[in-house]
C-alpha cells in the first residue's frame, strides 16, 4: 500500500500543466498578476480575432479550459446585450420603480413631521 503512494507522489511531481508551467509556481521572474476584466478582453479579443488557443494558452500562463470558459462567457454576454428589448432589463426597472417609491415615501414623512412640529395635524 506504501509503495503505491509513494510511486503516485512521484508521479506528480514532475506534473506540468497543459501550459508547460509548474502547478504550484510560475516561472522566476514572472510576477503572477490578478486577471482583471480588462486583461481577459483582451486575451478573449486575440482568441475571437483567430489566435490558435494552444498558443494564447502558452503566451498567457493560462490553461486551455480557462480561455475556452472566458470566451464561452464573453460570447454569451454580447448576445445577452445583443438581444433587442425595447424595454431593458425588467430588474433594471424594478429598481428605478421602487427607488421612485421610496422618494416619494421619504418627501411625505418630511411633510408630515413638519406638521407635527407646527401643530396641525388635520388635512
Amino acid at each position: 500500500m506504501k509503495e503505491q503512494s509513494t510511486a503516485a507522489a512521484g508521479a506528480m511531481e514532475g506534473a506540468r500543466r497543459a501550459t508547460g508551467m509548474e502547478p504550484a509556481a510560475a516561472p522566476q521572474g514572472v510576477e503572477v498578476k490578478r486577471w482583471s476584466a480588462h486583461r481577459k478582453r483582451e486575451v478573449v479579443l486575440r482568441l475571437l480575432r483567430g489566435e490558435p488557443l494552444d498558443s494564447v494558452s502558452r503566451a498567457t500562463g493560462v490553461e486551455l479550459y480557462r480561455l475556452e470558459e472566458w470566451r464561452a462567457t464573453a460570447l454569451a454576454g454580447i448576445e445577452e446585450a445583443l438581444r433587442e428589448r425595447s424595454g431593458g432589463d425588467p430588474l433594471v426597472a424594478a429598481l428605478a420603480q421602487a427607488k421612485r417609491c421610496i422618494g416619494e415615501l421619504t418627501m411625505e414623512n418630511e411633510l408630515l413631521r413638519e406638521r407635527v412640529k407646527k401643530g396641525v395635524l388635520s388635512r
